[in-house]
């Protein structure tokens, strides 16, 4: 599913964010992302969907060496990734099913299709009854889950969560991890980098800690590991 052999990035700044990543991730998984601020985990999930390419090494996604892509290949190559961040990244114009259904109009999908997959996704993560309000209408929490609707609409098989509960209170961050989790569980694969020391501990998955660019540590039902 998802591959890295000897991957080092380094910046034009001369900043080394990874430093030779050796990693294996299977259909299916849920895995978290930990480590101190700056220790190159934005870098590991930015190389996954080509939003950078390693200076050296490879990575392969779904059985293929995203590195050798084509400029005109990768937004073909993103439709099967979905991609959660911390700020929502909500259109604010656009209501809660208009959001949703831009990612479907994009790949150019029939009205009637979209309709029926926005409203399902709509349901799954508990907000079928704001489908007509916009962002502003809507709590930290909601707009969350708009923006996970979104990454799923067109069923990717791998969802990358980027400190999804960030901005979140506890109770709304426990109730998006259960979303993240029953995604998971009709087969989707997970990558969440986090900071969130009791959601790690608590919800125990395979954890990937990284460290001034090395992955310092590979565990199954791991733990956190880190102070914050």
């Amino acid at each position: 599913m998802i591959e890295m052999q000897e991957v080092y990035m380094t910046y034009p700044n001369g900043v080394v964010a990874l430093n030779g990543i050796d990693v294996k991730i299977g259909q299916g998984e849920f895995v978290y992302i930990v480590g101190p601020s700056g220790a190159g985990k934005s870098t590991f999930t930015k190389l996954l969907i080509r939003e950078e390419l390693p200076t050296n090494g490879a990575v392969t996604v779904n059985n293929k060496n995203i590195t050798e892509l084509k400029w005109k290949e990768v937004p073909y190559f993103r439709r099967n990734i979905g991609v959660v961040y911390q700020d929502f990244r909500l259109l604010p114009k656009l209501t809660v099913y208009e959001n949703i259904a831009f990612a479907m109009e994009v790949i150019e999908e029939t009205p009637k299709n979209i309709r029926k997959r926005v409203m399902s996704v709509l349901e799954q993560v508990g907000l079928k009854n704001k489908a007509r309000f916009i962002p502003d209408e809507l709590s930290g929490g909601e707009q969350q889950r708009v923006a996970i609707a979104r990454a799923i609409v067109n069923r990717p098989s791998i969802l990358i969560a980027d400190e999804p509960t960030g901005n979140l209170d506890p109770e709304t961050s426990w109730e998006i991890m259960q979303i993240l989790e029953e995604i998971n569980a009709s087969g989707t694969t997970i990558l969440m980098a986090t900071h969130s020391k009791e959601i790690v501990n608590t919800i125990k998955k395979r954890v990937i800690a990284v460290e001034d660019g090395t992955i310092v540590r590979d565990e199954h039902r791991g733990e956190y590991g880190y102070e914050i």
